[in-house]
C-alpha cells in the first residue's frame, strides 16, 4: 500500500505528465468534426450548453474541448481526483460527484456554474455505468437551467482500449478521429418522473444513434472490437 506522501506526490506529478503526453500524442491525430455548429463557443450570453458523452470517450474529449470553457462533473473517488487535476491542467473547472450523497452536492455546484454562464460537461452514463445507459444528471441540470444538452460521440481509425468497465478508448498516434455532435435537447423547467424518463431515453437514443453512425464509418458496430 502506498503511503500518503507517495500518493500526494503522484497527484502532483501524474496529471501534469498526462497533460503534456496527451497534447503531444493527440496532436498527431487528424480530426473531422460533424455538425459542430451544435456546440457554440459558449462565450456569448445565453449561448452556454451542456456537452454530454459516454464515459468511454472521456480522455480524448478532455483534450478536444480544451479551448472550450466548461465546468466538468467528476467522480468523488480517488481516481476522480486524478481526472479533476488533469481537467484543471486543460483549463476546466470541476465539481465532484458520485452515487452517494456527494452527488447531490456536485449537482448543486454544476447548476450554479451553468446558471452563471459556464458550459457544462457531464458523462451521460456516470462514473460507474452501466456503459452506454444514460443517467439523469445532465437532464436535471438542463431542466433547472434551461440550457440544452448537446450529445457528442467520437470514433477513431486506430485505437486501443483500457481494461475498464466501459472499455475507455484512446486513439493511436496519427489516427483519424471523427467527432459527431447531435441536435440540442431542451427540457422544460418542471418535469415529472415519467417525463424525466422519456428525456433520459431520448438522450440515450441520441448518443447511441451517433455512436452507431460513428463506428459504422470504420466497419464495426462497437468500439470493443479494436481497429488495427
Amino acid at each position: 500500500m502506498r503511503s500518503d506522501a507517495v500518493n500526494r506526490l503522484l497527484l502532483q506529478i501524474v496529471p501534469k505528465l498526462l497533460f503534456w503526453l496527451m497534447r503531444l500524442w493527440f496532436g498527431t491525430c487528424r480530426v473531422t468534426a460533424h455538425n459542430d455548429e451544435n456546440l457554440p463557443s459558449g462565450r456569448a450570453e445565453n449561448e452556454n450548453v451542456l456537452a454530454s458523452f459516454w464515459h468511454y470517450s472521456i480522455i480524448y474529449i478532455l483534450y478536444y474541448l480544451r479551448n472550450y470553457p466548461a465546468t466538468v462533473m467528476v467522480s468523488a473517488s480517488s481516481d476522480g481526483e486524478y481526472i479533476a487535476r488533469l481537467a484543471k491542467e486543460f483549463g476546466y473547472n470541476s465539481v465532484r460527484g458520485s452515487r452517494n450523497h456527494k452527488g447531490s452536492e456536485a449537482l448543486k455546484n454544476m447548476l450554479r456554474a451553468v446558471k452563471s454562464g459556464d458550459n457544462g460537461a457531464v458523462v451521460a452514463d456516470g462514473s460507474q455505468g452501466p456503459a452506454r445507459i444514460a443517467q439523469p444528471g445532465a437532464l436535471l441540470v438542463a431542466s433547472k437551467t434551461g440550457r440544452p444538452i448537446v450529445p457528442m460521440v467520437w470514433s477513431a481509425s486506430k485505437y486501443f482500449t483500457i481494461n475498464s468497465w466501459d472499455k475507455t478508448l484512446v486513439p493511436k498516434p496519427f489516427a483519424h478521429v471523427d467527432i459527431y455532435f447531435g441536435e440540442p435537447i431542451y427540457l422544460p423547467n418542471k418535469v415529472s418522473a415519467e417525463e424525466l424518463e422519456k428525456y433520459r431515453c431520448l438522450l440515450e437514443d441520441a448518443l447511441n444513434n451517433l455512436y452507431r453512425k460513428a463506428w459504422f464509418k470504420y466497419g464495426i458496430d462497437a468500439h470493443e472490437r479494436v481497429v488495427q
